[in-house]
């Protein structure tokens, strides 16, 4: 019997949750570094899962302070589906949103840490990563949440949505800085389809209804992902202005393609800016398909009514990320990962000038995505990317510093890790001030 690839290699999971302190470093970690970097992954705990994405969730985070590696601890996130199977549905055929996987991104937003998947509500964990259960902002959350929440660097406001498979379709909300829930409001999509992501800038909330649609037949079949590729749904963005949260949603039509992850967007007179990493279609046979992502710029005409696409790069990549300061502003830079069988390479973006400038890890190492963390309070300023590296010789991770404003460095630290850390999706620096 063939083994699945998302069950092979360095996508297969690890079995054991550990502690190891006082980890052995080559180079020196920046002693104004101090905080947690966390990753969140998938990592079948039992039963062997039908897609790379529906592994149960597993956070890997190594702890920094002054100059040290203090920690590696890996934990699953016990969610009801972890512990007891749940199929997702209670005793009367009601969805249960506290069912999920919690397997895709992790993030702290008013104080608290947060496990995230778009299918259910996110789970609160502790600093040591240990699972408190889930969060459902105090009863106000009534729909799932994105794994791709933003915050606002000016407010502190938490922007956000959940998609569903029966309508209402899609759900915007928003939290305030505290972590209340001020606004849930639906918004009109003719049908399911998968929204992962969205755009946040200063002054509008920019959704992505695009060409991937709930699928009943293979949902039926229990053969992975539930979604297929539509050649007759429309691709369009719709833009709903922040200060007008119930108001009109403004829908822009784009040419057909779906996007996984933008890298930032921002406004200027007139028209809002956007960064995407673009695939020309998604699973037109099925969900296992290899489809290659690169940088696209969309500039919406807030006048006109029309968008400018822009290719702005043919190498493929995923995982954008930009200083989480500046999210909705004009970063001026963003970072891409981009990961192969022989070798991976970061990328950093001037998204003013076009220009680029690649890290290369050497053959057989490859990154995961790329966290920035600032190196002062200045937004903007100088500052490290943290990823882990899986080495294919020695089948062991590495988690890998590197100036961001000097790709072509050598890294800043390597810090070696006592075990291997599967690929996985997405993660965050969370600094101690």
């Amino acid at each position: 019997m063939n083994v699945p690839s998302y069950l092979t290699g360095n996508y297969a999971p690890v079995l054991d949750e550990i502690t190891a302190i006082e980890l052995p470093v080559t180079g020196q970690i920046p002693p104004e570094l101090a905080g947690w970097y966390l990753r969140n992954g998938p990592n079948p705990h039992a039963a062997a899962s039908t897609h790379w994405f529906l592994g149960d969730g597993m956070v890997h985070g190594v702890r920094i302070q002054n100059g040290r590696a203090v920690s590696y601890r890996n934990r699953w996130v016990r969610t009801s589906t972890f512990l007891n199977g749940d199929p997702g549905r209670d005793a009367e055929g009601h969805r249960d949103l506290t069912a999920g996987l919690a397997n895709t991104h992790v993030i702290r937003h008013a104080g608290r840490i947060l496990a995230l998947v778009e299918s259910s509500f996110p789970y609160e964990l502790t600093c040591d990563l240990d699972t408190l259960g889930p969060h459902d902002f105090d009863g106000k959350l009534r729909t799932a949440m994105t794994a791709h929440p933003k915050t606002c660097p000016i407010t502190g406001e938490l922007h956000f949505f959940g998609y569903d498979v029966v309508e209402p379709y899609l759900t915007y909300h928003r939290a305030d800085a505290a972590g209340d829930l001020e606004v849930s409001r639906d918004i009109e999509v003719p049908a399911a389809s998968m929204i992962h992501d969205f755009n946040l800038t200063a002054e509008h909330v920019v959704f992505m209804d695009l060409p991937v649609l709930f699928d009943l037949e293979t949902a039926q079949a229990g053969a992975g992902m539930p979604f297929r590729w539509s050649d007759t749904y429309q691709a369009r963005l719709g833009v709903l202005r922040r200060d007008d949260p119930y108001g009109e949603v403004r829908w822009f039509d784009i040419d057909p393609c779906y996007v996984f992850h933008p890298l930032n967007a921002h406004d200027e007179p007139g028209r809002i800016v956007l960064y995407v990493m673009r695939y020309a279609s998604l699973w037109r046979k099925d969900a296992q398909e290899e489809e290659k992502a690169s940088l696209w710029r969309w500039t919406i005409d807030l006048v006109t009514g029309a968008v400018r696409e822009e290719q702005v790069d043919d190498r493929a990549a995923e995982f954008p990320r930009v200083d989480e300061r500046l999210v909705g502003q004009n970063a001026g830079f963003g970072h891409v990962t981009v990961a192969g069988k022989d070798a991976g390479a970061l990328i950093r973006y001037d998204l003013t000038t076009g220009a680029s400038i690649t890290h290369d890890f050497g053959p057989g190492r490859i990154p995961s995505e790329a966290c920035f963390a600032p190196a002062d309070g200045n937004p903007g300023g100088p500052g490290y990317l943290m990823t882990y590296v899986y080495d294919a010789a020695t089948d062991r991770s590495d988690l890998v510093i590197v100036d961001a404003t000097d790709l072509t460095a050598k890294p800043v630290a390597t810090i070696h890790l006592p075990q291997r850390v599967p690929f996985g999706f997405h993660g965050s620096w969370l600094a101690d001030n």
